[in-house]
C-alpha cells in the first residue's frame, strides 16, 4: 500500500478518536475517491502516491469550485464547509508553486522546445506538465504558458 494511502487511513482513525468531524468527513471522502479510482477500468489495481495526488488534487478542485458556487448563491455556510474540506485535502498535496517558480519552469520549457507563438502551446505544455506534477492547477499552467508565448 502506498505511503500516502497509509497516512490517510491513520488520519481517519485519529480523526474518529478526536471527533474531528471536518477531517473525518474529508478523509473518508478522499479514501472513497481513491477506492473508486482503484476499481475503475478493466481490473482493480493499487494506486501509486502520484496517482493518489492526482485524485486528491481533483477532489480539492471540486471543493474550491463548489465553494465558489455556494458563495455566489449566498450560501456562506456551505461555502465555508467546502473550503474547510479543501484545506484538509491540501495538507496531503505537495506545496503549490509560486508564480515566479511556475514562470521559470515555463521559460525553461519554451527554451527547451524552441517554441514561439501561440500555436506552440501544446509542445510547451507537454514539457511543463511533468515538471509541475500536481504543484499547480492545469488552468494556471496553461494561462502562464499562453502569456509567455504571447509576450515572446
Amino acid at each position: 500500500m502506498s505511503a500516502l494511502k497509509d497516512k490517510l487511513k491513520a488520519d481517519l482513525s485519529a480523526s474518529m478518536k478526536s471527533r474531528d468531524e471536518v477531517r473525518l468527513r474529508t478523509v473518508r471522502m478522499a479514501l472513497a475517491a481513491i477506492n473508486v479510482e482503484e476499481v475503475a477500468g478493466k481490473q482493480a489495481r493499487e494506486l501509486s502516491d502520484d496517482e493518489i495526488i492526482k485524485v486528491l488534487t481533483r477532489e480539492a478542485k471540486k471543493r474550491r469550485e463548489a465553494a465558489e458556487a455556494f458563495g455566489n448563491a449566498g450560501r456562506t455556510e456551505q461555502a465555508q464547509a467546502e473550503l474547510d474540506e479543501q484545506a484538509v485535502l491540501e495538507e496531503y498535496l505537495p506545496a503549490q508553486l509560486s508564480d515566479e517558480e511556475l514562470g521559470r519552469l515555463v521559460d525553461e520549457a519554451i527554451a527547451e522546445t524552441g517554441a514561439s507563438g501561440p500555436q506552440a502551446m501544446g509542445q510547451v505544455m507537454k514539457v511543463v506538465n511533468p515538471k509541475v506534477a500536481g504543484r499547480a492547477e492545469g488552468g494556471r499552467v496553461a494561462q502562464a504558458v499562453k502569456a509567455r508565448l504571447a509576450a515572446g
